[in-house]
């Protein structure tokens, strides 16, 4: 066990990086089963380990920070949204370990996963690549590969949302996001080898209860993910509305749950080992976790816990923010759909819901238009925020 010794920290730099440890993490674990990657999963346990560590320092910081009853009763909320992005990370790893303990998950469930047009990439940068020395911003990998680097470890510690200054190093392990043939590129320029390519699969054409059970698993996924991020979002903006969403999840993901566990008890020998269908049960246990941290987040909005300015100011410096941007009328943003906004205008940003007179949509179809009036509740990095406000003909922010 990691010893740890206490130094004084930033409980703002804390608390940004422990949402961001918890967002990557949930990403990097579900691409690792999605794609049977052990690299990935490897990087999960990382940041578990990590975010265990800065667990440690936040709670020692807000202790100190509080010396009177009324100070306590304020941070009492940053101590719950800490421990909540430290279960995130923590469920995260157990589905990670899915992929580490080599037991999987039965084929047509990795099958079930769409294909998304971005994926995660991660390598580590060797001696003679031409990467190690060189500058973010000479590199230009965004603008030859579409690939964003959204994470570095240099030495044992994550930097977050990378600037163009930075420069890499031989050693340094890389996360970046983008089109599949841009990763196989700088994969290729990090490592001098070719990206890994899994095996085809074997599998038997699959029956329609488990197609239904896969999109079942692919469904608690989605829940887990936009929980998670209604859920900050809620803590971002003292929303009631997106907390109450938080808590429809979770009650949609508990049935989810126990309708997947049921279909593994009465699943055929034929559909998968069982080491394979013990992985299903642990991928819908900790999706439902996640879903339960989220709602520990929601609940100190629910219950009307004042949270201290340093935790808006923490998830805007954060590397993937939780913002709201309203759509001007006759912008460039009236009319657009989602699925343009998200892919096409080159924000990097993803809508958790949208806000119009009659109520909040969550989750919003890839096909549905944003309308003037309407206000966006998007998370994605502060340049791509900024970038989609002034597509939107505004600079305002707040729900």
């Amino acid at each position: 066990m990691r010893e740890i010794t206490y130094e004084p920290r930033n409980v703002r730099e804390i608390l940004v990086e422990l949402k961001d440890s918890s967002e990557l993490a949930v990403d990097l674990a579900y691409s690792a089963v999605r794609y049977d990657d052990r690299s990935l999963a490897d990087e999960v346990l990382e940041l578990e380990s990590r975010v265990n560590y800065l667990q440690y320092h936040a709670r020692i910081a807000l202790m100190l920070a509080a010396k009177r009853a009324e100070e306590a009763e304020r941070l009492v909320g940053l101590f719950q949204v800490a421990a909540s992005a430290v279960r995130i990370t923590e469920a995260a790893a157990d589905i990670a370990r899915i992929v580490r303990s080599g037991d999987g998950v039965p084929d047509a469930f990795e099958r079930a996963f769409p294909d998304a047009d971005e994926r995660l990439v991660r390598a580590t940068v060797a001696a003679d690549s031409d990467l190690a020395g060189a500058r973010l911003r000479d590199l230009e990998l965004d603008r030859e590969t579409g690939v964003v680097l959204i994470a570095i470890r240099p030495d044992g510690e994550w930097s977050f949302a990378p600037e163009g200054d930075d420069r890499l190093s031989a050693g340094d392990v890389i996360v970046g996001r983008g089109p599949r043939e841009g990763i196989e590129a700088v994969y290729r320029r990090a490592t001098g080898e070719s990206f890994p390519t899994p095996e085809p699969s074997t599998a038997a054409a699959e029956s329609e209860a488990i197609a239904r059970a896969a999109d079942t698993v692919v469904e608690l996924k989605d829940m887990a993910e936009l929980a998670a991020g209604l859920a900050y979002g809620a803590a971002r903006f003292d929303s009631d509305a997106l907390a109450r969403e938080v808590l429809t999840l979770e009650e949609a993901s508990d049935a989810h749950e126990t309708r997947l566990e049921t279909w593994v008890i009465e699943a055929d020998d034929d559909v998968g080992s069982p080491e394979q269908l013990r992985g299903l049960l642990h991928l819908a246990a900790a999706s439902e976790v996640i879903c339960d941290a989220a709602v520990d987040i929601a609940e100190v909005v629910l219950r009307e816990v004042e949270l201290p300015p340093v935790f808006g100011a923490a998830l805007a410096d954060s590397e993937e923010a939780i913002a709201a941007v309203s759509v001007g009328a006759g912008s460039d943003l009236d009319g657009t759909t989602v699925a343009a906004l998200e892919f096409e205008e080159g924000t990097g940003v993803v809508v958790l819901a949208i806000h119009a007179d009659d109520g909040w949509t969550f989750d919003p179809d890839a096909d549905r238009p944003c309308s003037a009036g309407e206000t966006l509740l998007v998370r994605g990095p502060p340049l791509g925020i900024d970038h989609l406000r002034e597509v939107a003909g505004n600079g305002d922010e707040g729900l």
